[in-house]
């Protein structure tokens, strides 16, 4: 056992410790990248050379996406993950610190403060825990080294490269996840180009450092997403004893509506007429099944991270938050 241990030890601290190897930029691939840069986008040519040789190619971030996943959590596993008294509490110092701005663009956008804050507090804890690999390594080395998911790393790769371009960044400065997600939000590249705005009106996206920018990016990613203002987002949910549908699959489409759920015996409570679409969900809670009926607001949360106990968490997370900010305004 012991041997083994020190192995194990070996290994992971080889890994570890492996040199990050820069970019040939005469290697066919990357040269064709190049070379497409140049052609489709107008790239400069001198200024991709640049970036390219300075990109890594970082064992770390291949040990990182090759990992295999862990079985699947339950509902109550997930969730206590995310819906704790120091989040709900970190949640708390966020909401009251960037009230004005949350309300505006809540005002603005209709998108509630409880879902802005719900995002950015399951996504980074609040700006916690954002990545601290260089984008550029983490995109270069999986668009390039990473065969099986390589077509969709190097469009983002493209995409970085033009957002540092449109920013005036450079591009070997940002930060973020082993897979290139960046920022508070956690968005791609793709996605910083088509939902983050300058909300704080200085000339810049900057989803990083400016929290102003942080909330108008992610209430717009929803507002883009067809985010209905006003509308619930999920109902807890009862089945009657002689309920007649189907075992929920959970999956991330609206496949039924109010009236069709209510008439085969689902018992919750919301004020969308009988013709809104809806979907029962079935999750493993602490004590058992919990039944829920999501809305359509409900699977544009899931558009941001395709899962439906992502939404949930990012649902309740929110609403305890804003209940927790709650007291404390009445208390003062």
């Amino acid at each position: 056992m012991k041997i083994a241990t020190r192995l194990v030890t070996a290994i992971v601290f080889l890994s570890i410790a492996l040199p990050a190897t820069a970019f040939d930029v005469a290697r066919q691939d990357v040269s064709d990248f190049i070379d497409e840069m140049v052609t489709e986008h107008d790239y400069d040519r001198d200024l991709l050379l640049s970036a390219m040789r300075e990109a890594k190619s970082r064992q770390t971030i291949l040990d990182a996406i090759s990992r295999p996943a862990e079985r699947t959590l339950t509902w109550a596993e997930y969730r206590k993950i995310f819906i704790t008294e120091k989040r709900i509490n970190a949640g708390v110092d966020f909401w009251r610190e960037h009230e004005a701005t949350l309300l505006a663009i809540a005002e603005n956008t209709g998108v509630p403060c409880e879902i802005l804050v719900g995002i950015i507090g399951v996504e980074t804890f609040f700006g916690r825990i954002t990545g601290n690999y260089r984008v550029l390594d983490a995109l270069a080395t999986l668009a390039f080294d990473y065969p099986p998911r390589s077509k969709f790393f190097r469009r983002e790769l493209a995409e970085y490269l033009l957002l540092v371009r449109e920013e005036g960044l450079d591009a070997t400065n940002p930060t973020g996840s082993y897979a290139g997600a960046m920022g508070a939000p956690q968005f791609m590249p793709s996605s910083f180009r088509a939902y983050a705005v300058d909300a704080s009106s200085d000339g810049r996206r900057d989803i990083w450092d400016n929290w102003t920018d942080v909330i108008g990016s992610v209430a717009n990613y929803f507002v883009a997403h067809k985010w209905r203002p006003g509308e619930e987002v999920v109902a807890h949910a009862m089945l009657a004893s002689d309920w007649t549908g189907r075992t929920p699959e959970n999956s991330l489409k609206l496949e039924q509506s109010v009236g069709s759920l209510s008439e085969s015996g689902v018992m919750f409570a919301t004020e969308l007429d009988n013709e809104s679409r809806a979907s029962l969900l079935k999750l493993d809670g602490e004590e058992g099944a919990e039944y829920w009926v999501g809305f359509h607001n409900f699977f544009v949360i899931t558009r941001y991270n395709r899962s439906v106990m992502y939404a949930l968490a990012v649902h309740q997370l929110g609403e305890e938050i804003a209940l927790a900010r709650g007291r404390e305004r009445d208390e003062q």
